[in-house]
């Protein structure tokens, strides 16, 4: 079962490499964080602030190629977690056919909170998080 979840916030510190993101479950009360790099974060924050750069970076980049081959992000699914590793699909539609793309969470995130695209995360993940 996928449970829709939100991203509730996203911490950055400027003096280590690792950022976390933390995502609270929509309809509960249940969160967890997930440890990301610094791009994946500014990434996701320039996104979420709507904030253009000169030349698109990578999400935006790719958001363009989805989008110029006829497809769009329907959904994120936190889909697994081993050996403290969190695993995420892209879910896209192109055309009557939806595509699964393995993806790490944080780009899958960054490059649907620009879209506002739906995040979920499977039961058996959030069981073993919370």
């Amino acid at each position: 079962m996928e449970v829709p979840m939100q991203l509730a916030r996203i911490i950055i510190s400027e003096n280590d490499d690792q950022q976390i993101i933390i995502l609270k479950e929509t309809k509960g009360t249940r969160n967890f964080p997930i440890v990301i790099g610094i791009a994946e974060a500014a990434a996701i924050d320039r996104r979420l602030k709507k904030r253009s750069t000169p030349r698109p970076p990578t999400h935006e980049l790719l958001a363009s190629v989805i989008k110029y081959l006829g497809g769009k992000v329907e959904r994120v699914v936190i889909n697994d977690l081993r050996d403290r590793t969190f695993f995420a699909l892209l879910h896209i539609r192109q055309g009557d056919k939806v595509i699964q793309i393995d993806s790490r969470p944080s780009d899958a995130i960054a490059l649907g909170i620009g879209q506002d695209v739906p995040i979920f995360v499977e039961e058996k993940v959030l069981e073993a998080v919370t």
